[in-house]
């Protein structure tokens, strides 16, 4: 294999190991396969080698040689992508992974800030966070192995987004490293400043195409001390959005957590989960898991009381019940969490990650699933997630004795049309995953021209020989 500068493989990987050393170059077979596939099986890319920097330094280094010899740069976190953003394409591009740069900076309690490398998991950004009793409220099923720098590339949601927002803001700040290798140093912890462009937001969501982020500057909050958490039955999403708007009104940004969620998809987390138990003795078609954080000692557990009580009289909650221990909390989380990681066990299943707006959640799903029902019969429909926030992800279980190869060639023809119904209510095609190569192709049918354009002049003067994560996005 030879690069665009005419670099053998041999030569590309000992350059790199001047950087890093010969111990983090990994070339054999069984040393990069973990790199190469996505979660989902859905991509899978070869490289002629992984390389692991543990400093800024360090990826400046790789990134000015590759830059100056043709060579491309596939940037990767925790690899727990589901768009195939993080995956090589031609066989020729350098996988670049942030996992060893995992320090911990600095955590400023005073500014409520946490200053971390990009390789810094979820769950020990939230650690750290803990142990100066604040709280980063970034909250997802992959927590333990998905990485800031990932998150922070494709701008992550999960199930806190209805108080504290996405990424996007949680990042005070960044440092990148440019295509060509110059660092962009902007590790501010300043809340305002309006000294010109704001250009960490380039960065956030842009999925390693226009620079590298090597660390960041996140937002702590303050540590709730006690939660309210309680499992609802409601007969359908009209009622769920019914019941949010109240749960709006009465706890406002302490209500951190609305997720919907189908029959079908409780009982596949019953069938597949082990020790996973229905919290409620009778069946219901749809439930809603709410959740209000408190920082008060007293907790607020008698006001999600009497809120429930209110639905229920007005007929729009048909049970419910509330948490009574952490555990119990724990075990009403577990059902949600798991909800995307059971479906695997039935067979093939199409996804979409999609938003619209909150009021029409329910249209959406009822359309949706219409129009899948009417282009695939039998299929099994478990859509659900963040309600809270109008993320919604749409997945499908194939029919019963179906053929997996045979239903997962329809993924494009089923996404087709469940788009056209987001779309139709002013939705969006990608809410939290990304574009990655996955849905590439749908930019110029979704995307303002205008926009467009105007992204490629963006990525154009930033990256003007297509170094970062090519084929991806754009």
């Amino acid at each position: 294999m030879t690069a665009t500068s005419g670099l053998s493989t041999a030569e590309i990987r000992a350059r790199l190991a001047t950087i890093v050393g010969e111990k983090y170059v990994l070339t054999e077979t069984v040393d990069t396969d973990p790199y190469l596939k996505e979660p989902r099986g859905l991509f899978v890319g070869t490289t002629p080698a992984v390389v692991e920097p543990k400093t800024t330094a360090e990826v400046s280094a790789i990134l000015a040689f590759a830059n100056d010899n043709g060579l491309k740069i596939v940037p990767q976190g925790g690899n727990t992508g589901l768009v195939g953003g993080q995956i090589p394409i031609d066989g020729s591009e350098i996988v670049l992974s942030l996992r060893r740069m995992d320090a911990v900076r600095e955590i400023d309690a005073t500014s409520d800030t946490l200053t971390v490398e990009a390789g810094v998991t979820l769950l020990r950004c939230q650690e750290a966070a803990a142990s100066v009793d604040r709280l980063f409220p970034l909250s997802l099923a992959a927590e333990g192995s998905c990485t800031i720098g990932g998150n922070i590339s494709t701008n992550a949601g999960g199930t806190q987004v209805v108080a504290y927002g996405n990424t996007r803001a949680l990042v005070l700040g960044v440092e990148v490293v440019l295509a060509d290798g110059r660092v962009l140093n902007g590790l501010g912890k300043l809340r305002k400043d309006n000294t010109g462009y704001d250009l960490k937001q380039l960065f956030v969501g842009s999925e390693g195409t226009l620079g590298i982020v090597t660390a960041a500057v996140l937002e702590m909050v303050p540590r709730p001390r006690t939660f309210a958490t309680a499992m609802l039955a409601v007969e359908n999403p009209a009622a769920a959005v019914s019941v949010l708007e109240r749960a709006k009104a009465a706890f406002g940004k302490a209500l951190t957590g609305f997720e919907l969620m189908p029959r079908f998809g409780f009982d596949l987390v019953l069938k597949h989960l082990p020790g996973a138990r229905d919290p409620m003795a009778e069946r219901y078609e749809w439930y809603v898991l709410m959740e209000v954080s408190s920082a008060e000692e007293a907790g607020c557990d008698e006001e999600v009381e009497t809120l429930l009580g209110d639905a229920m009289e007005a007929g729009l909650v048909l049970d419910a019940v509330l948490a009574g221990s952490l555990d119990q909390r724990a075990a009403l989380w577990r059902i949600r969490e798991s909800m995307s990681e059971v479906q695997g066990h039935e067979g093939g299943s199409i996804k979409h990650d999609v938003s619209v707006p909150i009021a029409a959640v329910a249209a959406v799903i009822d359309e949706g699933i219409r129009v899948a029902e009417d282009y695939i019969p039998g299929i099994r429909p478990v859509p659900f997630g963040h309600l809270g926030d109008g993320n919604i992800h749409f997945n499908f279980s194939q029919p019963v004795g179906a053929d997996k190869a045979e239903y997962l060639a329809k993924w494009d023809e089923l996404n087709e049309r469940v788009h056209a119904v987001v779309r139709a209510h002013g939705g969006s095609v990608s809410a939290e995953h990304g574009i990655g190569r996955l849905k590439k192709h749908l930019l110029a049918e979704v995307k303002d021209p205008v926009a467009l354009e105007v992204m490629r002049a963006v990525k154009s003067a930033l990256d003007p020989k297509g170094t970062l994560n090519p084929g991806k996005v754009l």
